[in-house]
């Protein structure tokens, strides 16, 4: 909220729009819970706050054999025309290995996207040495989907392997300070003109 808002400091115009998108009827009722937490926190909020889309839970749920699963796992936003439209994405971003390694390792959601400097800050992160590492490469994709997925009937065709290279990369960062962040510096990458993500130098270095 802070960080949208500082955007718009001097508008006098406009109202400020939601659109939750996402989750299903699970049997953990995890997403259930996730929900009533988002709304009763934009329901704590001073500013006035219009929910414009609600495609949660039961509502983004479809069955097959028996199983319920997402019917949206992902959505865009073109910011130009505000259409959102449901997508998939091939290409996760610079550092793919290194978030993952520190979400898997009990790492709280955040933002690493700068709409000021329009650039991705990632790091420096931390994270202690991942327990039986190599007991979990050593699963067939039965167990691994299992026991480190919090639905293992709705994950998409590419979890497994995703968690695998996840794996073999915290084996081989066990501790990632020194070695991934030169002088504990974050790393830091922006857009070139053909809209790739390209690294840049981190101020001082």
């Amino acid at each position: 909220m802070n960080s949208i808002k500082s955007f718009s400091d001097h508008t006098q115009c406009g109202r400020l729009e939601v659109h939750l998108v996402g989750g299903f009827s699970d049997d953990r009722q995890l997403s259930q819970k996730l929900t009533h937490q988002l709304l009763s926190e934009f329901d704590r909020q001073e500013d006035d706050i219009h929910l414009v889309t609600l495609c949660v839970t039961e509502l983004n749920d479809r069955e097959e054999n028996e199983n319920h699963l997402p019917v949206i796992y992902g959505i865009a936003v073109n910011i130009k025309t505000s259409e959102i439209y449901r997508a998939s994405f091939q290409d996760r971003g610079p550092e793919e290995e290194l978030r993952a390694a520190r979400a898997l390792t009990g790492g709280p959601m955040i933002s690493i996207y700068d709409a000021k400097t329009e650039q991705l800050r990632i790091g420096p992160y931390s994270w202690m040495p991942f327990p039986h590492v190599d007991f979990w490469l050593q699963q067939d994709d039965k167990q691994i989907l299992e026991n480190l997925s919090t639905s293992p009937l709705a994950e998409p065709p590419h979890f497994v392997k995703h968690i695998r290279s996840t794996l073999m990369f915290l084996k081989k960062y066990p501790s990632p300070a020194n070695m991934l962040f030169p002088g504990n510096k974050a790393l830091l990458y922006k857009k070139n003109e053909d809209g790739l993500w390209e690294k840049i130098s981190s101020p001082g270095s």
